[in-house]
């Protein structure tokens, strides 16, 4: 099975950042948060799996494999041997690139999280998402996008970086990236420290990132070899 073309991919990804779009003005975050969560605030906010494992522990865990990632660029092991040294690289600092855009976009952000708004005892209100550019909810902010759900996103880059010598091994990466991203924004939003669409648009950020950096490590992996980068299939 070929993996897909990047007019495919820009298809696919226009259309998933229309939906979130969309997603963000439904009001469908507030009603989910309504779910894990009341007046009285979010029962499972300090609940020891979901801090300790899911949060301190992944985070954790997310950095040691970043880290192997980076020494694997000199030093391969397993799956990684199948790659040539720039799409190594290109893994390595994709996944870094990813975190530190999420970061410095969440740095800047005036989006706060459920548990800051007055629905979960808190003092900030609820707008649809990108109305907070324009006029800040109230609260502390700094809530967008999810940073912890990119300890697993993050690594979507994994998928470029083998589609086009091991397209099974790339399947298998991005499917594991997404899951693990999902499970930690999760648990998250069960703690009320997000909103779904915190979780969602740090994945298409991290997905865009991985793309963008893949385009740059064709170029890059072309003139060593003196090939034409053309268009991945």
């Amino acid at each position: 099975m070929q993996s897909f073309s990047n007019r495919q991919l820009a298809a696919v990804t226009a259309a998933l950042g229309l939906l979130l779009v969309a997603w963000d003005f439904s009001g469908l975050d507030l009603a989910l948060a309504h779910g894990f969560g009341g007046a009285g605030g979010f029962p499972l906010r300090d609940n020891a799996f979901l801090t300790v494992v899911l949060h301190d522990g992944a985070k954790r865990l997310a950095w040691l494999l970043a880290l192997g990632l980076c020494v694997a660029v000199w030093w391969p092991v397993g799956w990684l041997r199948r790659l040539p040294m720039h799409r190594r690289l290109q893994l390595a600092s994709t996944t870094l690139l990813a975190v530190l855009v999420v970061s410095a976009l969440k740095s800047f952000s005036t989006a706060s999280c459920p548990w800051s708004l007055a629905d979960f005892g808190g003092v900030a209100h609820y707008t649809p998402h990108w109305q907070h550019v324009f006029a800040p909810d109230g609260g502390s902010g700094r809530c967008f996008p999810a940073g912890h759900a990119a300890s697993g996103f993050a690594f979507v880059g994994g998928y470029f970086a083998f589609r086009e010598t091991a397209p099974v091994i790339a399947r298998r990466w991005l499917a594991a990236a997404l899951l693990v991203g999902l499970a930690l924004g999760l648990a998250q939003q069960i703690r009320g420290a997000h909103f779904t669409s915190h979780t969602l648009w740090t994945a298409l950020i991290c997905w865009c990132v991985a793309w963008a950096m893949d385009g740059l490590f064709a170029r890059v992996g072309a003139r060593a070899t003196g090939a034409d980068p053309g268009e991945a299939v």
